[in-house]
């Protein structure tokens, strides 16, 4: 393995947990303080992207065999920082859900409008339900990124593969002309 992928790969590994921290500590935030620490923490995963990036190019300069360890390595990276943005999606987005939620329903409006206490629980049900698929489709779209860079992977691979056995293929035709 490569001294330049090892040196990215504690980077990243630094930069993930580091980003994990972040994001456990900003669930407990509200208002400015949380925006300041989202940024910060948006700036953390645009480093790590980068990071992988560059482990991506540096894996694909080396053999083949040390090769697929690493791809293999970095679509778990790819992954893991996946997750990381949809903590920061969920502690962003969910804080301003939860908060709008929490006011409207104490505020005297949620009884005015006569909503009962069952249309709330319905309502309350129902947003669960769309966060629940919302993550899903988010999994979903994860997993098929993370395929078609298997795919494109392996079709690199397949070619590369594919050029030596014709260059094998020539210098046996040519073996046989010379000496037959």
């Amino acid at each position: 393995m490569s001294e330049v992928f090892e040196g990215y790969e504690r980077q990243y590994c630094e930069a993930s947990a580091s980003l994990t921290r972040k994001c456990t500590a900003a669930a407990a935030l509200e208002g400015e303080k949380l925006k300041q620490k989202a940024a910060e923490i948006k700036s953390g995963i645009d480093g790590a992207e980068a990071l992988i990036r560059k482990m991506d190019l540096e894996a694909r300069n080396l053999q083949p065999s040390i090769r697929a360890g690493l791809l293999a390595k970095i679509r778990e990276y790819k992954s893991d920082l996946n997750n990381l943005k949809g903590a920061l999606k969920r502690i962003t987005s969910g804080n301003a859900q939860q908060g709008a939620r929490e006011e409207l329903l104490e505020s005297g409006m949620a009884d005015a409008l006569g909503v009962s206490a069952d249309q709330r629980s319905r309502l309350l049900r129902a947003t669960e339900r769309q966060n629940q698929t919302t993550d899903r489709l988010r999994d979903s779209h994860r997993t098929m990124l993370e395929t078609e860079d298997l795919g494109v992977s392996i079709l690199h691979d397949l070619s590369q593969q594919r050029q030596s056995l014709l260059r094998a293929h020539n210098v046996a035709v040519q073996t046989n002309v010379v000496d037959g």
